[in-house]
C-alpha cells in the first residue's frame, strides 16, 4: 500500500428538489390535484389547506410563507389591497384566450347584468392606477380556475316531492323547517344566502342585493335573530365535512350546500335534494394568484403550475366534485363521454359516476340537478361578494352566528 495519505472521493452535493407553496381551501386543494401536479411539474407541490377566513388574512398579512393563492374572488380585494400579490401576465398563461367568456368578459344572466354582487370580471384586470376592474388589459390579478352555481339542500319529506314542488331561497327562514335549518358560516357567501332567503319571503327588498346600504344589513339581521329566538337555525359550518355531518346526524332539514357534499351522501342522496331555486342561484369563481416575492426561477415554476391547472387534468377533477372548469375544452379530453355529457351537458348518467376520491358519486339515471352548465349560468341571482360595508357586515354576521352555535337565548 502506499504511504501516500488517503484521501476519500467527496460525495456529490445533495441539491433540495424545488418546491412550490401553495395556500387555498378545501375547494380546490385535493390531493389528487397535488399528487399529478407534482409528477407532471416535476417539483414538490406543497399545499397549506386553511378556511376561507383565515386563508385570506394569512394571504392579506404573509405573502413570505406561500408561493401561489388559489381563493375565490370576492376573497380577492383585501389580500390585493395589502400588496401581498403581484399581477399576472396573461401572456404567459397559454390558454387565455380559451378561458370561458364567463370569466374573462362576463355574463349573459340578467341578474348579473344588473349588477348582484362580485362577478369575476369585475376584479380580473388590472386597471391604471394599479386597481381592479372589469377593462381588460394584459395584467390580471386572478387566474380563473374553477366555479360553480351554488344553492342549498333540504329533505322532500318537509317540503315535497315532484315536478310541482318549486325550491326557493324563502326555504332556509320557512317555519317547516323550524330547528332544524343551518347556514354556512362566512360572510361573503352565507350572509348572501340568508338575503336571498328574506327577499324571497318578501320580509325584505334590497335596492341593490349586492352591495347593501347599512340600513339594509341592520334589517336583514334583525330579521335573522327573530328567527334565531324563535328557535329556527340548529347550527353553521365552515366546510363541507360539517355541512354533510349536520346531515348524517339527521340534524338538518334544509341548509346552504357545495357541489362535493352531495357526492358524499351515498344511499343519503334521496333524503337530502340538490334544489334548482326559483330565484337563481348564488354563483362564485376561484382561481391562483402570485405572492408579490415571487422572481426568477421560483416565478418560472408558479407559472408552469397556473398553466397546468388550465391543461385539464386539474379541471376533470373538479368536474367529480360539481365544480365547472374555467377551460372546458382541455378539461373536457380528460374526462370519459358519459362523465362530460352528465356534469356539463346535463344527460342522465348511463352508469355509476366516481368522485375524485373514486367512491361513488353519481348513480346511473341520475340528472344532475339545473340541468347543463349553460342552463346553469342563465340562472345566476348573485356573485359571493365582498360589498362596501363588508366589514359592517361581517361584524354582525359573527355576533349572529355565535349566538347561533353558542345557543344564547332569546
Amino acid at each position: 500500500m502506499s504511504d501516500a495519505a488517503y484521501v476519500p472521493l467527496s460525495a456529490p452535493p445533495i441539491v433540495p428538489r424545488r418546491r412550490l407553496r401553495v395556500l387555498g381551501t378545501s375547494v380546490t386543494l385535493l390531493e389528487p390535484v397535488r399528487a399529478q401536479a407534482e409528477a407532471d411539474l416535476g417539483f414538490d407541490v406543497e399545499f397549506d389547506l386553511r378556511d376561507f377566513l383565515s386563508c385570506q388574512r394569512h394571504a392579506a398579512m404573509e405573502p413570505e410563507i406561500y408561493d401561489v393563492y388559489e381563493q375565490c374572488f370576492h376573497n380577492l380585494d383585501i389580500v390585493w389591497f395589502w400588496g401581498a400579490l403581484q399581477p399576472i401576465d396573461t401572456a404567459r398563461i397559454g390558454e387565455w384566450d380559451n378561458i370561458s367568456s364567463l370569466a374573462r368578459l362576463g355574463t349573459s344572466s340578467r341578474y348579473s347584468e344588473r349588477g348582484f354582487g362580485d362577478a369575476p370580471v369585475k376584479k380580473l384586470y388590472i386597471q391604471p392606477g394599479g386597481f381592479l376592474g372589469p377593462r381588460p388589459s394584459r395584467h390580471i390579478s386572478m387566474l380563473p380556475t374553477v366555479h360553480n352555481m351554488d344553492s342549498f339542500g333540504y329533505d322532500p319529506k318537509v317540503f315535497g316531492h315532484g315536478p310541482d314542488v318549486r325550491p326557493s331561497w324563502s326555504w332556509l327562514l320557512d317555519r317547516r323547517a323550524r330547528g332544524r335549518i343551518a347556514l354556512v358560516d362566512e360572510p361573503a357567501i352565507g350572509f348572501f344566502d340568508a338575503a336571498l332567503a328574506a327577499e324571497a319571503t318578501g320580509e325584505i327588498q334590497f335596492a341593490d342585493i349586492g352591495n347593501m346600504t347599512v340600513d339594509e344589513i341592520n334589517a336583514l339581521m334583525r330579521l335573522l335573530e327573530r328567527r334565531r329566538q324563535d328557535g329556527f337555525f340548529c347550527g353553521t359550518w365552515r366546510d363541507g365535512d360539517e355541512a354533510g355531518a349536520l346531515i348524517a346526524a339527521g340534524r338538518v332539514s334544509v341548509q346552504s350546500m357545495w357541489a362535493p357534499v352531495y357526492g358524499k351522501l351515498g344511499e343519503g342522496r334521496a333524503q337530502f335534494v340538490d334544489a334548482v331555486p326559483i330565484e337563481g342561484y348564488r354563483a362564485w369563481y376561484g382561481g391562483a394568484s402570485l405572492s408579490r416575492h415571487l422572481r426568477g426561477v421560483q416565478l418560472d415554476m408558479a407559472y408552469e403550475y397556473l398553466n397546468w391547472w388550465l391543461s385539464g387534468y386539474a379541471g376533470a377533477i373538479m368536474a367529480r366534485q360539481g365544480y365547472y372548469s374555467a377551460n372546458p375544452a382541455c378539461t373536457r379530453e380528460h374526462l370519459s363521454p358519459d362523465e362530460w355529457d352528465y356534469w356539463y351537458e346535463g344527460a342522465a348518467a348511463s352508469g355509476d359516476l366516481c368522485g375524485p376520491d373514486g367512491e361513488v358519486a353519481v348513480r346511473a339515471g341520475e340528472r344532475r340537478a339545473g340541468g347543463s352548465y349553460l342552463d346553469r349560468t342563465r340562472h345566476i341571482a348573485i356573485w359571493n361578494t365582498v360589498m362596501d360595508e363588508y366589514n359592517y357586515a361581517a361584524r354582525a354576521w359573527e355576533r349572529f352566528v355565535r349566538r347561533v352555535n353558542e345557543g344564547v337565548p332569546a
